[in-house]
């Protein structure tokens, strides 16, 4: 049995492993180019082409790519701010009590938290702006009328993001705040009481609203708006890229 010299199959070993990792050359032709970006991760729901039109910044505001920004810093800062922060009521460590922590003893507490803040307000107008340039340039029509669905869908798990992360401060403001949406909810014909129960977590505003609000903020709607996010930019692939100007 022959024996291979140890140089020659590391070189070997190493040679196999960049080609398990990176399946074409180096992108210096058309098609080595398209290859890296249908092969990579992170490129493949970015064209390889882009139409001039989907480029001009006074047709599409870049609202759509703005809301996505946000939506990233608004999952980075929330990631940071899960830290310090306890869903409770009562206590040592309390929803309340974390917040005036994160704005006087947390350093950069009150960068972070007014960051989430702001892009929250952000996301909401962005959104919506978004929606009106996209009813009133038309590319709602066929073939795109399903991501129009996904779209009304994506504004309104915005808005619930927005609500729900409202009372996670439980001071005043927010508590009389959402107050006003639990009374709204109880006013629902028939299943009015039931609805806001289930909502809401009680009959009343307390310690299970709040930490119903605070799982749902965190984890079921971002989950839910991510995996919206990934159908909406799939389908502008599918659907033929950005609509261009009527």
């Amino acid at each position: 049995m022959l024996e291979i010299p140890a140089q020659i199959w590391q070189k070997t070993k190493t040679s196999y492993i960049w080609r398990s990792l990176f399946r074409h050359g180096y992108p210096d032709s058309r098609k080595n180019q398209s290859l890296a970006v249908f092969t990579n991760v992170f490129l493949h729901l970015h064209p390889v082409k882009v139409r001039r039109h989907a480029l001009a910044i006074p047709y599409t505001w870049c609202m759509g790519g703005l809301s996505f920004f946000l939506f990233l810093i608004l999952t980075l800062t929330g990631t940071l701010l899960m830290f310090y922060y306890h869903p409770s009521v009562d206590g040592v460590y309390n929803a309340y009590g974390d917040i005036k922590d994160l704005e006087t003893v947390v350093v950069f507490g009150q960068l972070l938290r007014n960051m989430h803040r702001w892009a929250a307000h952000g996301m909401v107008i962005t959104v919506f702006l978004h929606m009106i340039r996209v009813f009133y340039t038309g590319s709602y029509k066929p073939p795109r009328e399903f991501n129009w669905v996904i779209g009304t869908l994506l504004f309104f798990f915005t808005i619930l993001l927005s609500y729900t992360g409202y009372l996670l401060p439980w001071d005043q403001l927010a508590f009389w705040a959402v107050t006003v949406g639990y009374e709204i909810a109880r006013a629902t014909p028939v299943i009015g009481d039931e609805f806001a129960f289930v909502a809401f977590g009680g009959f009343q505003l307390g310690p299970n609203a709040l930490l119903r609000f605070y799982v749902l903020h965190v984890v079921g709607l971002p989950l839910l708006t991510g995996f919206l996010i990934a159908i909406h930019f799939w389908r502008i692939r599918k659907d033929g890229g950005i609509t261009g100007p009527l």
